[in-house]
């Protein structure tokens, strides 16, 4: 009986554009979070003052929000 050691004619080690395309997706990915953000920094900073006070925030701390960085005092609201 005979071994096969590989899958029709194809090497079982991973291609190098594999790791290319992972890459390009990765980076499609954080370019669309990126623009995510920028809008939703946007759109905060076109409420008024009593809205972001009724959502918990004040203006300074609209982009620490948005980007994850929440504060100690910030955190208690969320």
């Amino acid at each position: 009986m005979t071994t096969i050691s590989q899958t029709a004619g194809r090497s079982l080690r991973p291609s190098s554009s594999s790791g290319f395309f992972r890459a390009l997706a990765t980076a499609i990915h954080a370019l669309f979070d990126r623009l995510e953000r920028r809008s939703a920094v946007k759109t905060l900073n076109e409420l008024d003052d009593r809205a972001l006070r009724d959502i918990g925030i004040n203006r300074s701390q609209i982009e620490d929000a948005v980007y994850g960085q929440f504060k100690a005092e910030l955190s208690r609201y969320l």
